[in-house]
């Protein structure tokens, strides 16, 4: 619905009514492609350029550049450029509570989501997982090892602070850079992100204690808990 067009209704009209409806389900519709939710789940992470987003979707640059426009028109996202480069980011934050909503209803609704979840994942249910609340507790016992399982441009953007960045992908050739006394708890994207069960699973096949954060940085930034950023490359373990 274009941002521009005006009822022609009287005050309290229905069709003056059924144009404000319409342009809320405008956001809806817009948010109806798979790949678009996907790339609103990426980018609550942080900002990215559209190589790296559509590198992530595993979309054409011209399809993913289609997917962020609609999204952007649509207010859901804003953008700069970087020399030739594009950089996109969320709108705000009402759009990763939006985003959050959505997936949190499919999944008490719809049940096949929790069949389509473990395909994608695995069976979590030996995995040992760890609250927001708990891992806030012990990280301030001093008594655990946080690892950021994302790519390490989004622990750059934004991550929980105290966090150490151990990519997925290079995990298992740092394992004897982690403790082995200590618990090692992973976070990645939030509750239906791969990384950190993979390399929970990684870690206790090594024998070592491992755990996984409930959801992931998006749901501890929402909460108001510390978070840092680095504009520079993470550091070692």
């Amino acid at each position: 619905m274009s941002r521009q067009k005006k009822s022609s209704g009287t005050l309290g009209s229905r069709d003056a009514k059924k144009e404000l409806f319409d342009g809320f389900a405008s956001v809806a519709k817009v948010m109806s492609s798979g790949r678009r939710a996907e790339i609103v789940d990426i980018l609550a992470q942080g900002e990215r350029p559209v190589d790296e987003i559509s590198h992530e979707i595993r979309q054409s640059i011209a399809n993913t550049s289609q997917h962020l426009q609609l999204l952007l028109r649509a207010g859901l996202l804003k953008s700069r450029r970087d020399g030739t480069r594009i950089y996109y980011s969320l709108s705000g934050s009402a759009v990763s509570r939006l985003w959050a909503a959505v997936r949190d209803v499919a999944v008490e609704h719809l049940a096949e989501l929790e069949e389509l979840a473990t395909s994608y994942l695995g069976d979590r249910s030996s995995l040992t997982t760890m609250t927001r609340s708990e891992l806030r507790e012990r990280m301030d016992d001093g008594d655990l090892m946080l690892i950021d399982v994302r790519p390490e441009a989004e622990f750059r953007a934004g991550h929980i602070a105290g966090a150490s960045s151990v990519t997925i992908k290079e995990l298992e050739t740092r394992l004897d850079q982690l403790p082995n006394d200590r618990l090692i708890v992973a976070y990645c994207r939030g509750p239906y992100c791969v990384y950190a069960d993979n390399a929970v699973r990684i870690l206790t096949r090594q024998g070592m204690k491992a755990a996984r954060l409930e959801d992931g940085f998006p749901e501890w930034k929402e909460a108001g808990l510390p978070v840092e950023a680095s504009n520079t490359h993470a550091s070692g373990v």
